[in-house]
């Protein structure tokens, strides 16, 4: 009976330091290359899907609201992808992107210094984070959305997390403002970088209990300089000024459990 008892135990010893699995059949299983060894109990993920959803919707009211076509006399013929209509992207000489003109984006709720400053449209700190300034913006954001946040609202529940989104995206818009007084700026690269912030502050914390550490590493720095790059190369999208403040703010905001 107690050599059955610590047979048990070695294997549940085993399996929680996630070195090595097996199936019933005795053939060696590997281990996910994102995981962590001591396994809990995993929240359902729900907010970033829902913000994934909101994200994609806006966008789509936005190209509604452009109507290509219809406003843009300068460039007859020049929208791309007529096909679609009302919904199709501006010039690509003014907006490489494939999205919305900027005036559209700045009637929408597009983060602009004079407009909060000096016409106290403060709103507009929080409309921009769910503008983006085309399709290609809003195609990375998402997926960068999608690899960080459903992991770390499994982790941590979505309140943590929304709180992050928000709060970071808000920090995010304030700096802009400060330094971009020139453009508009939209997107959710602060909340993004929130994210991502978080996501490194709990990797430093937690650098032991992963399997493969080489991989949570080239992960984000491979969506640091996507998202970075994408910023700094646009004029419509945020800039990285924005997304540096996210990222300082989901990096302090991040609690471990």
């Amino acid at each position: 009976m107690s050599g059955q008892d610590i047979e048990r135990g070695q294997r549940a010893n085993k399996n929680r330091t996630g070195s090595s699995s097996s199936n019933n059949n005795g053939a060696h299983v590997p281990s996910p290359p994102y995981l962590i060894e001591d396994t809990e109990t995993q929240w359902t993920s729900w907010l970033v899907p829902m913000f994934v959803v909101a994200n994609v919707a806006v966008f789509i009211v936005v190209m509604y609201i452009n109507d290509c076509p219809k406003h843009d006399q300068a460039f007859k013929g020049k929208c791309v992808a007529r096909f679609l209509g009302r919904f199709s992207f501006e010039p690509l000489r003014k907006n490489p992107l494939l999205g919305s003109s900027s005036h559209t984006l700045e009637k929408l709720g597009g983060l602009e210094w004079t407009k909060v400053v000096q016409k106290h449209q403060g709103w507009r700190l929080i409309t921009c984070i769910w503008l983006h300034a085309g399709i290609i913006h809003l195609l990375v954001n998402m997926l960068c959305l999608v690899f960080i946040g459903i992991r770390l609202e499994q982790q941590f529940g979505f309140v943590r997390i929304g709180v992050i989104y928000l709060l970071s995206g808000f920090g995010g818009s304030v700096l802009s403002c400060l330094f971009i007084r020139n453009s508009i700026s939209v997107g959710a690269s602060g909340a993004l970088f929130g994210l991502l912030g978080a996501m490194l502050s709990e990797l430093l914390t937690n650098w032991s209990l992963y399997t493969n550490k080489e991989f949570c590493r080239m992960l984000i720095i491979s969506l640091t300089l996507v998202d970075f790059s994408l910023g700094s190369s646009l004029v419509l999208s945020c800039c990285p000024v924005l997304g540096t403040d996210g990222l300082m703010a989901g990096t302090f905001l991040e609690v471990p459990p």
